[in-house]
């Protein structure tokens, strides 16, 4: 029987720097960011029938999700923990073997799920582990989300040699970022800039282009960054308020075949409801909007001091010339939250008014 194993592993990157948030000044005297963080090998191990198969996206950063599940999976299950319970398969996404274009241009939805969703339907894999902003608001027929693990930090970095900050980077400077999102709020604060479209692959692809001076800067998950224990090459964090995140951004999902009980129950013992409760309000204002990769959509709901749901949320241009905002309090409960996240997604729509779009998504 074969499983695929990775590990995530990263070798010391700089002797000056053992903290997390490195420099820039530091960064150059480095000279080069961390690129490596992950080694995928193949191991053929000879047991019993795995008792859970995860299907999984092969990236370095997918990778350890599916391992963070499986840790999770074996302390909530200690029989789990037998050599060869449970094994993890990498499958190949339309999102992974297609790299020269934009997202937007090939698909837009399910681009990163569509593969895992067809082996976990025609019973390949058990469980599939998501990075929930790759989810689209639908699922296919006969599966279910039953699980979020916790959310980890939902904040975006800045990555960058010679700058400490956007605000510190050059009239004309070049930020590399595949996300519209990211781009549509930081030409809105920043005009002076310009951002390098398709600038994709994973996070070491995209270290290794900063590194040979494709582009100046780029913006990258926080949460992919701590995942891989890769936190050093950060530069420094962006707020909430300076860039909203993309909705369901450092959640993890994990869905099974609606009646597949026995996994539904695995997954139960690993829902982290607070997480799943957020992740909901943001993915009703997405559907309400019926959000793709080709418009700018932002989303966060959050607990306050006084335990109640914070939600923010704003819709742009692609070019950051227009930028809508708004904000919702209320009870931090399944129901007022998607009531949250939909009237939202309705006060932004009529705000924006007709052929918004239309527009934003032919631009």
């Amino acid at each position: 029987m074969e499983t695929a194993m990775a590990t995530v592993n990263q070798a010391p990157f700089c002797k000056e720097s053992r903290s997390h948030f490195k420099s820039p000044a530091l960064a150059q005297r480095c000279g080069v960011f961390v690129t490596r963080a992950s080694v995928a090998v193949e191991e053929k191990i000879r047991t019993k029938a795995a008792v859970i198969r995860i299907g999984t996206r092969g990236s370095p950063l997918a990778l350890a999700q599916a391992y963070e599940t499986r840790e999770k999976l074996i302390k909530s299950h200690p029989e789990l923990a037998e050599e060869g319970a449970i094994q993890i398969l990498v499958i190949k996404t339309t999102g992974d073997k297609i790299l020269s274009q934009p997202l937007a241009d090939i698909g837009g939805k399910g681009l990163f799920t569509k593969e895992i969703d067809e082996a976990l339907l025609d019973s390949e894999i058990d469980i599939a582990v998501h990075s929930m902003k790759d989810v689209p608001t639908y699922l296919p027929e006969k599966t279910i989300l039953p699980c979020n693990l916790p959310r980890e930090d939902v904040r975006d970095a800045f990555i960058c040699l010679t700058a400490a900050s956007l605000a510190e980077l050059p009239a004309g400077s070049i930020v590399g970022t595949a996300s519209l999102r990211r781009k549509s709020q930081l030409l809105n604060r920043y005009p002076s800039l310009k951002v390098q479209e398709n600038f994709r692959g994973n996070v070491q692809t995209r270290l290794k282009k900063l590194n040979e001076g494709v582009v100046q800067a780029t913006l990258l998950a926080l949460a992919g960054l701590k995942r891989l224990n890769m936190t050093e090459n950060v530069t420094s964090v962006l707020s909430i308020e300076d860039m909203l995140p993309a909705v369901a951004q450092g959640a993890i999902g994990i869905a099974c075949r609606s009646d597949d009980e026995k996994m539904a129950t695995y997954l139960a013992s690993l829902n982290h409801e607070d997480t799943r409760l957020a992740i909901s309000c943001e993915r009703a204002f997405l559907e309400k909007l019926e959000g793709s990769c080709r418009t700018p959509i932002a989303g966060y709901a959050s607990r306050d001091e006084d335990g109640n749901c914070i939600f923010k949320a704003l819709v742009a241009s692609p070019d950051g010339t227009r930028v809508l905002e708004t904000a919702r309090q209320g009870p931090y409960s399944f129901d007022d939250m998607i009531k949250m996240g939909v009237d939202a997604g309705e006060e932004l729509l009529s705000r924006a008014g007709p052929g918004f779009f239309d527009h934003s998504l032919t631009t």
